[in-house]
């Protein structure tokens, strides 16, 4: 198999993708994936040139990963750029902080992830108009006229509702609006956000892109040179940049990213199968369920249906129960890794769900055995 001098696979496959992305071109006695560059300044005499300058500008780890980003979310296309940052808020900060100006009016979605009530707020402290529509049904569509900004999160994060990004990116640039699509809960693998009519794919890849629970990292992928200018001014302004051990970490993660997502998606299918055999649990979310609200979308804008599945138990205290319960799923937030986690979402508040709601992220343990045990603490937390 051939290697472009870009680092991208000749071989269109997810997984040769993923274990090639990124790679720079082999040279003798050195390592495939060179280790992290701990660097703050670089060796720069006489005038300003060259790529690397000072370490909030440019790193190589970082380019490495950027590159293995960006052939995940536009392969075989040339003309976009990928920037990586601290955290998935950062990214999406520097998309909305970056394109937005007192004035503007953007249209965010009313049922994704927590902190976006926090940016709306900061938002429009800076003069920003800010919509909501709910996510299910393309409702943003009803609030879309005047916008300079649409910002779309499918599936919804908790509750797992689809929107059709073709359609409603194809009406925002028909009014003049960028669209950014968070990207978080599919991966690149799941949904391409770029191939559907996005500007921008913006990312937490704390979540499953990395998958193990120990990095914070975001990034953001755009084809326009202008917008990604401002969204790399704003990172430079802001510094919030990842650490060069973090970045290597995400890249050495990348190259099993297929394997995981194959898995997790699998298992979550079969949980989310199995649970509606349970008469205890109501509100069952999983796109990849013929009959979900959302199959129909996603299946035709999707490739893989993601590794969370949403539930409700009766109560606050039943819910509370089944976690405690539960043996091989640790009681923790995100989601996405290759242990599975699961929490009443409600306690954090901020996301309008029941009190017994359950967002639940599968992991890598063998279908069985987490069938097994959910259904075993769903039984003990009965009693």
């Amino acid at each position: 198999m051939s290697v472009s001098a870009a680092g991208g696979p000749s071989g269109d496959g997810d997984g040769t993708r993923a274990v090639r992305a990124g790679l720079p071109e082999a040279v003798k006695n050195e390592p495939t994936l060179p280790g992290p560059v701990f660097a703050a300044h670089f060796h720069l005499p006489g005038e300003v040139g060259g790529p690397y300058t000072y370490g909030r500008d440019e790193n190589p780890t970082w380019t490495l990963l950027e590159r293995a980003v960006g052939e995940l979310e536009a392969p075989g296309q040339d003309d976009v750029e990928t920037l990586v940052f601290a955290s998935g808020m950062a990214a999406v900060s520097s998309v909305l902080f970056s394109q937005l100006r007192a004035g503007d009016m953007a249209v965010l979605p009313d049922d994704g992830y927590q902190a976006l009530p926090l940016v709306r707020a900061q938002l429009e402290a800076y003069g920003i108009e800010v919509r909501t529509a709910p996510t299910g049904q393309d409702a943003q569509l009803d609030v879309l006229d005047g916008a300079k900004l649409l910002w779309l999160e499918t599936p919804s994060n908790p509750g797992l509702d689809v929107c059709d990004v073709r359609r409603l990116a194809e009406a925002a640039h028909a009014r003049g609006a960028l669209v950014a699509v968070d990207n978080t809960l599919a991966t690149p693998l799941g949904q391409r956000p770029l191939e559907l009519g996005a500007d921008f794919s913006v990312a937490s890849g704390t979540k499953q892109l990395t998958g193990h629970g120990d990095v914070l990292l975001g990034y953001v992928v755009g084809r326009d040179a202008e917008a990604m200018a401002a969204v790399r001014r704003w990172r430079k302004i802001v510094g919030a940049i990842p650490g060069p051990m973090e970045a290597w970490l995400a890249h050495r993660s990348i190259a099993t990213l297929q394997l995981r997502v194959d898995r997790q998606c699998a298992t979550a299918q079969t949980l989310a199968e199995a649970l509606l055999r349970r008469p205890e649990v109501t509100g069952l979310r999983y796109p990849g369920l013929p009959g979900d609200p959302s199959h129909k979308i996603a299946s035709q804008q999707m490739r893989r249906y993601g590794c969370v599945v949403s539930f409700t138990l009766a109560t606050r205290a039943r819910a509370e129960r089944f976690l405690e319960a539960l043996r091989l799923v640790d009681d923790a937030t995100s989601f996405g890794g290759v242990r599975s986690t699961a929490e009443r979402r409600g306690r954090w508040g901020g996301d309008a769900v029941p009190e017994g709601f359950i967002r639940f992220s599968v992991g890598a343990e063998d279908p069985e055995d987490l069938v097994a045990d959910v259904f075993r603490a769903l039984d003990e937390s009965a009693r």
